[in-house]
This record gives structure tokens, sequence and C-alpha cells, in this order.
């Protein structure tokens, strides 16, 4: 990861006092906007679910989705196009 101004590793999340997020605290802030949402036990990795869903139904190629999300096996990613069988829908 490069690094940011005084040294510190540059992180995706961080706190108001500009200090990176922990583990916790980003799960807490997930957890608590799918509260608030209604949605129950929900964690960030679901949002890594949520990509991976939106790209297939999108119609976006298996091999894309699969880089993307760091997949070694396209057996891992394919679970994504299950639900997007809509997608085959005018192929014939």
């Amino acid at each position: 990861m490069a690094r940011a101004q005084g040294g510190c590793a540059a992180s995706a999340f961080v706190s108001e006092r500009k200090q990176p997020l922990t583990r916790q605290a980003v799960n807490y802030i997930v957890g608590r906007a799918g509260s608030r949402a209604g949605l129950d036990r929900v964690h960030p990795h679901m949002l890594r679910h949520s990509c991976g869903f939106a790209l297939a139904n999108k119609g976006r190629d298996l091999r894309v989705i699969q880089d993307y999300l760091g997949h070694r096996d396209s057996r891992h990613t394919a679970h994504y196009t299950r639900t997007a069988a809509h997608r085959f829908d005018d192929l014939w």
C-alpha cells in the first residue's frame, strides 16, 4: 500500500481524527447502517457479494468479475451468475 504523508500506510477508510479505521470500527459502522435500513446481521463482506451480484446482473464477463474480486478459482465467482439467469433470455 502506498505511504501517506508522515510515513503511515494510506488507508481507504479513516476516522474523523484522520486515523485508519480498525476492522471492528468498519464492522460496527456497516452493521449500524444495516440496522438503520431495517436489515439484520449486515457485515462488510456482504458489500463484496453485492458487488459481485451487481456486476453479474449487468452482464459483465465472468473473468472480469473473477479478477476484480481476486478469486483464483472461477467456481467461486460462478455463483454470482446463478441469480442473473435473465441475461440469457434473448440468447436464442
